[in-house]
């Protein structure tokens, strides 16, 4: 799979950056990036199942990890939670820009949800699980389009 294109990369940086970080932390985003994943938990469990859900976060997961060594830590349980914050050290290397590493998780959990599910549903989800944003002009597409 290849990295998702620039309208999912931008909505995954904005869904991990309006997610509050733990007071203390050095994890920055990725800490976010845990949180909004545990946001989006919910809705996608009533669509696909706790191991539907937990199954898309693994793929997700080992897809950045690929890009974003420093998840390498990060393991998903069998009920779908993201565990080894605690392991995870936030090392931003070249291949990880210019998307942290924690907005590259987001981006290929919301990839994969475009791929198997279509955009129009993937974003229905995405409002459920943040009212409040503002994604009414977003498009969401797997390709790059000129």
């Amino acid at each position: 799979m290849s990295t998702p294109p620039p309208a999912i990369q931008n909505l995954a940086r904005q869904l991990a950056a309006g997610e509050p970080a733990h007071v203390g932390t050095s994890l920055g985003d990725v800490d976010q990036a845990v949180s909004a994943c545990e946001k989006l938990r919910l809705p996608l469990t009533k669509l696909a199942g706790g191991a539907g859900f937990a199954s898309l976060l693994s793929r997700a997961l080992a897809v950045a990890k690929r890009q974003a060594p420093s998840l390498g830590r990060l393991r998903v349980e069998a009920n779908g939670a993201l565990t080894g914050m605690e392991d995870v050290q936030q090392n931003s290397t070249a291949t990880e820009a210019p998307l942290h590493a924690g907005a590259i998780l987001v981006a290929e959990l919301l990839g994969l949800l475009v791929t198997f599910i279509g955009a129009a549903l993937t974003l229905r989800l995405v409002r459920e699980a943040w009212p409040e944003i503002s994604i009414e002009t977003l498009t969401l597409s797997t390709e790059d389009k000129p």
